[in-house]
């Protein structure tokens, strides 16, 4: 089954079906989630969109890198887009769970750079998160990284949690001039 939004979901069938129609509209698919790499078929679901001639985005929160990997060694994917939720300090909290290992971050990090693959790290700014110092030290965990994007929180309604909001400009800009203290890329997303 796959899911085309929160309220509709559709047969493997149909969505390839879809694309089939498609062709020659759409350029890619991306897939995304929840995090799609704990999906058990997400291997042969990318291998039938790659068959039927469409690039692949593949969005991740870099938590599983063994499957991560096992993606981009099969040359399944085009391009990757990465979250780092926030500093290794902060990371299980903002995830919202009591612990989290930085290890399989920093795996998928370093698989994410050293790819070969076009990609991009990312962080929502959250200001119950995240402070404009911290996006330094975010930055600092994808040292070399090529680019690095800031996007700044909109309020969907569809939080598992209430009561989150975005950056001000100027904090945003604050962020930015942090993280560009470590990488040569930063951009602002979002305002």
């Amino acid at each position: 089954m796959t899911r085309i939004d929160n309220s509709h979901i559709i047969s493997d069938e149909e969505f390839f079906s879809f694309l089939s129609k498609r062709k020659g509209v759409l350029d890619g698919v991306c897939v995304t989630g929840g995090e799609p790499l704990l999906q058990p078929d997400l291997k042969d679901f990318i291998a039938k969109i790659k068959e039927k001639g469409f690039l692949v985005k593949l969005d991740t929160n870099g938590a599983l890198p063994e499957k991560l990997k096992d993606i981009i060694s099969s040359d399944l994917v085009d391009y990757i887009a990465m979250d780092i939720k926030n500093t290794p300090e902060k990371y299980a909290v903002t995830c919202g769970m009591e612990e989290i290992s930085p290890d399989d971050i920093y795996k998928s990090i370093n698989l994410i750079i050293n790819s070969g693959k076009e990609y991009e790290f990312r962080t929502t700014a959250v200001r119950e998160f995240h402070t404009p110092e911290d996006f330094k030290a975010i930055a600092g965990m994808i040292k070399g990284a090529k680019a690095y994007y800031i996007q700044n929180f909109v309020d969907s309604g569809d939080t598992i949690v209430k009561g989150f909001s975005p950056l001000n400009e100027n904090d945003l800009q604050e962020a930015r001039a942090e993280a560009l203290k470590i990488l040569d890329k930063v951009e602002i997303r979002g305002i």
